[in-house]
């Protein structure tokens, strides 16, 4: 049985290239495994607070959270830290604004990446923690930057070092380009996602 997390952020819902493809990846996970598990993080219904001082004493504070509101900011971290902790697959819906990835997902790292249970540093260096899970990240651009745009995509550079950072390296991209050219462009980039995910599912079911 696999544990899955899926993580959404566009502010687009339903409309979104990207919630759309990466349902459909873990629709089709769910069908051809029938006992996963299946927990959505849906960042932008119920965003995270960005970080302020009473995260940054909650979490780093050798004397550990010193008042309520900073117990609560570490319980909310800790869960969100548990529920990565516990998948095998992460499913990351991420559409691109501004070139980066949206502020709710960047929150989401924010809460995630913390010292002493996603990572630490010893004599080697920084080392991970979150190992042993496969992590699949639906991008959908407005524009495509798998070519000579690709100097402005800084959305899938940090999601990637910061996950590798946090010890997660096997990462697979399913792009959703282009969605802003055109309704033409934006249905066969739409298509060939959707068709992506159910061929990456298929092949999940039979490894």
């Amino acid at each position: 049985m696999s544990n899955i997390l899926y993580v959404t952020s566009s502010p687009r819902g339903d409309a979104s290239y990207s919630n759309q493809t990466a349902q459909r990846f873990v629709d089709e996970l769910r069908r051809t495994n029938p006992g996963a598990t299946v927990t959505v993080r849906d960042l932008a219904r119920e965003p995270l607070p960005h970080i302020d001082q009473d995260f940054v004493e909650a979490t780093r504070a050798a004397r550990g959270p010193g008042n309520e509101r900073q117990r609560a900011i570490l319980a909310r971290s800790d869960a969100l830290v548990d529920e990565l902790l516990a998948a095998d697959i992460v499913v990351i819906a991420a559409a691109m604004v501004n070139f980066s990835v949206t502020s709710t997902l960047k929150s989401w790292i924010d809460y995630i990446a913390r010292a002493g249970r996603t990572f630490r540093y010893g004599k080697g260096g920084p080392k991970g923690l979150a190992t042993g899970k496969r992590v699949f990240i639906v991008a959908a651009t407005g524009g495509i930057y798998s070519g000579e745009m690709s100097a402005f995509d800084f959305q899938l550079p940090w999601l990637r070092a910061v996950l590798g950072f946090l010890g997660m390296t096997d990462v697979e991209v399913i792009r959703v380009e282009g969605t802003a050219l055109g309704p033409d462009v934006a249905g066969k980039a739409l298509a060939t996602g959707k068709a992506r995910v159910t061929e990456l599912a298929g092949a999940l079911a039979a490894a």
